[in-house]
């Protein structure tokens, strides 16, 4: 499953909307998701991907989320294969 389906599903289960409702431009606001929830959804985020999550600038959009969990995972990556 890719990162885009995890946050989809995700919020689907936190929003009770159809995941086919979403797209990456739609916003957290839009989906009346407040600062306190998204904060709950990177934690599960976290440990659904095994990847520390440091949001230090917020993220309007679905696919801006998905961007920033990539960019985390690589770093991840590229840590792990430096210590090896």
């Amino acid at each position: 499953m890719s990162i885009y389906d995890r946050i989809i599903k995700l919020l689907a289960e936190h929003t009770g909307k159809d995941a086919s409702e979403f797209t990456p431009e739609t916003t957290f606001e839009s989906l009346g998701i407040d600062s306190l929830e998204t904060v709950e959804m990177v934690m599960e985020l976290e440990e659904e991907l095994d990847v520390e999550l440091e949001l230090e600038e917020k993220v309007a959009t679905i696919g801006e989320l998905v961007k920033f969990v990539e960019v985390c995972r690589l770093i991840r990556s590229d840590k792990k294969r430096v210590l090896i």
